[in-house]
């Protein structure tokens, strides 16, 4: 089945409509400008109130792997989710701060600046660079529709036809893809179909306002995406 995450969490009452749902994970976002911003202590205390098996995933924005970590052992995540410097280059989190991260890492990319790269070198794939040695501390790779001035949560798409080159990549690679970037519940099956990822993740297109859900929305969006698996099946 295709894993769901929910992100933007901001309140214990919208984390549980996700489990309830039935999400695979929810989302924090510790980014100061974002409208779901969250204080490590308020993700705390929803993290622990949470069932083990969900995933609790931290999202963060060019954050060192010193803070990273930090965040993630005081707020108890069991994911930490990373978007690059966008003003520098697009790669990978290098070796080392996969290293220092010490955790498992979901890597989110902006779809609409990546260029499909053919090369004979095997670690060189849709434009940035994977090591052999840390290949495994990669959850997963995230596309999104961010741009420079906000690196998610636009409630954009992005062109799902252009990237399905770079996603084929990936897959030969064992990269598992999340897509992200203006999913709704009417919008995630044909993503799906398109696309064929691991996972999906929503914040904006579950959303009754910036920070607060829409259970119902919340309900659809997970409903929708097992009638698709099921369809796929």
């Amino acid at each position: 089945m295709t894993w769901v995450k929910i992100c933007g969490m901001t309140n214990l009452e919208d984390a549980l409509t996700a489990v309830e749902a039935g999400a695979d994970a929810v989302g924090f976002v510790f980014y100061e400008k974002s409208p779901r911003n969250i204080s490590v202590d308020a993700a705390r205390e929803i993290v622990e109130k949470l069932p083990a098996k969900v995933e609790k995933v931290g999202v963060f924005v060019e954050g060192t792997a010193e803070t990273v970590r930090e965040v993630a052992d005081k707020a108890k995540l069991t994911i930490a989710q990373t978007y690059p410097n966008f003003q520098n280059s697009l790669s990978i989190p290098d070796d080392q701060f996969l290293e220092r991260v010490c955790s498992r890492v979901i890597v989110a990319l902006p779809a609409s600046q990546l260029q499909h790269e053919e090369s004979g070198n095997p670690d060189v794939i849709v434009g940035f660079r994977v090591s052999d040695r840390f290949r495994g501390s990669i959850a997963a790779v995230l596309l999104d529709s961010g741009t420079p001035g906000r690196p998610g949560g636009t409630g954009e798409k992005f062109d799902w036809q252009r990237v399905v080159p770079m996603t084929d990549l990936m897959s030969r690679i064992g990269l598992r893809l999340i897509v992200a970037g203006g999913l709704t519940p009417g919008s995630v099956g044909d993503a799906m179909k398109a696309l064929t990822p691991w996972g999906v993740d929503v914040a904006s297109g579950v959303e009754a306002r910036p920070g607060k859900k829409d259970p119902k929305a919340v309900r659809a969006f997970v409903k929708a995406v097992r009638d698709a698996d099921r369809k796929a099946s």
